[in-house]
C-alpha cells in the first residue's frame, strides 16, 4: 500500500528513542497518521513540527497498518505560529478540531480551509472571522450543522439576528421576540446578505453560539472536554484586536 501527497502537520508523539509519529491533514486521505523513523533527529526535528505544509510518502504492507512516512517540508510555517500565543493557540486548536473526523476520511474542503487559516494567523481581525467559519464547516461535515438560510418560525430570510439553541435555526428578529432571552444572537457577519466587518464583540458571540452546539452535539455526547485552546485563542485575539 502507497500514496503520495501534500499534507499539513497538526500533530507529533514520540515513539520510541528516535522516532515519532505524524499526524498529517491531507485533501485525498483525511487525518492520516505514519511512523517517521529517525524524526526526532536534529535534521528532521526543525521541519516535523505542527503548522508545516510538507510531501509525504505513506508506505504500509496492509491498509490497516500504521504505516511509515518519508517526508520532506514544502512550507516551513511552524517557527512563526509559535511567535504569537494567537498562532500557537490557534494551531493547537485546528488540531483538536480535525481529530474530531474520522481518520481517513477525506475532507477536501476542511484542508482548504485550514491552509486559508494558517496563511492568515499573524491577523486576528482575520483569523478570528476564518476560525468561525472553520467550525461552522465542521459543524457541517459532522452532521451537525446550522441553517441561517431562513427563520425557524416564519421562513422568512430577511432580518434574521436569533439562532434557535434546540433547532440550530436562524430565528427573525420579529418571530422571535417573545422568547430572546431563550435565543441565541446570530452575529450578522456570518450572514451572506450583510456588509458587516466582524467585531471581537461579534467574535466573541460567534464563539459562544457556537460553543453552545460544540458541546451539546459532539463533546457531550463524545465524554471529552472543550479543548483549552479555543478559549486561549479568543483571548489572544482580543488582546491583539485592532483598535476601533
Amino acid at each position: 500500500m502507497e500514496w503520495r501527497g501534500e499534507g499539513i502537520i497538526i500533530g507529533c508523539k514520540k515513539h520510541g528513542e528516535t522516532s515519532l509519529i505524524v499526524e498529517l491533514m491531507t485533501p485525498k486521505h483525511g487525518r492520516h497518521l505514519g511512523l517517521v523513523r529517525g524524526g526526532r533527529s536534529r535534521r528532521m526535528q526543525p521541519f516535523l513540527q505542527p503548522g508545516n505544509r510538507v510531501e509525504a510518502v505513506w508506505r504500509a504492507r496492509i491498509d490497516e497498518h500504521l504505516g511509515t512516512y518519508q517526508i520532506e517540508p514544502l512550507q516551513m510555517t511552524a517557527a512563526r505560529l509559535m511567535e504569537s500565543a494567537l498562532g500557537v493557540n490557534a494551531i493547537q486548536l485546528l488540531g483538536s478540531h480535525l481529530r474530531l473526523l474520522p481518520e481517513r476520511d477525506p475532507h477536501e474542503a476542511m484542508y482548504g480551509a485550514l491552509e486559508v487559516l494558517l496563511e492568515h494567523l499573524d491577523k486576528p481581525e482575520i483569523a478570528g472571522p476564518l476560525m468561525v467559519k472553520f467550525e461552522m464547516r465542521l459543524l457541517d461535515e459532522l452532521g451537525f450543522g446550522l441553517d441561517l438560510s431562513r427563520c425557524a418560525g416564519s421562513g422568512v430570510r430577511e432580518n434574521l439576528i436569533y439562532i434557535s439553541p434546540k433547532s440550530g435555526q436562524a430565528v427573525s428578529a420579529e418571530a422571535g421576540a417573545p422568547w430572546k432571552d431563550k435565543l441565541l444572537p446570530l452575529p450578522q457577519f456570518l450572514m451572506k446578505s450583510s456588509e458587516r466587518e466582524c467585531s471581537m464583540s461579534d467574535l466573541a458571540d460567534a464563539f459562544h453560539m457556537l460553543g453552545y452546539f460544540f458541546d451539546r452535539d459532539i463533546y457531550y455526547p463524545r465524554g471529552v472536554k472543550p479543548p483549552e485552546s479555543r478559549i486561549g485563542f479568543l483571548n489572544a485575539a482580543s488582546k491583539r484586536w485592532p483598535a476601533a
